[in-house]
């Protein structure tokens, strides 16, 4: 069974940082794409970063670029993402994805395995 799990979200004072953690079952992270996914009350889901196991492409959206670094653990099959200087902004529900790495730039729609999603809150 494909699982994604993910951890370390919560409460931040702007300005802070958290690190979450997708951690994969089931498959190999090797030819898979590994993505972050957000969503605000009444907001559309927006991608926020993906990485590419297999060659380290990495990809951020535009307001968080400089702010947030993704990295993998291949042989934990683990991916994380580091929020640096976080904003009130940032406040969403953070989902980890994976697709087959050929389809990353792809809409939510394509991604196939989903994480249950975890909060962060960023308060001013």
């Amino acid at each position: 069974e494909v699982q994604l799990v993910e951890s370390g979200g919560g409460l931040v004072q702007a300005g802070g940082s958290l690190r979450l953690s997708c951690k994969a079952s089931g498959f190999s992270f090797d030819d898979y794409g590994i993505g972050w996914f957000r969503q605000a009350p009444g907001k559309e889901r927006e991608g926020v970063s993906y990485i590419t196991s297999s060659d380290g492409t990495t990809y951020y959206t535009g307001s968080v670029k400089g702010r947030f670094t993704i990295s993998s653990d291949n042989a934990k099959n683990t991916v994380y993402l580091q929020m640096n200087s976080l904003k009130p902004e940032d406040t969403a529900v953070y989902y980890c994805a994976a697709v087959e790495a050929e389809f990353v730039r792809y809409g939510p729609w394509r991604w196939d395995y989903w994480g249950q999603g975890t909060q962060v809150t960023v308060s001013s």
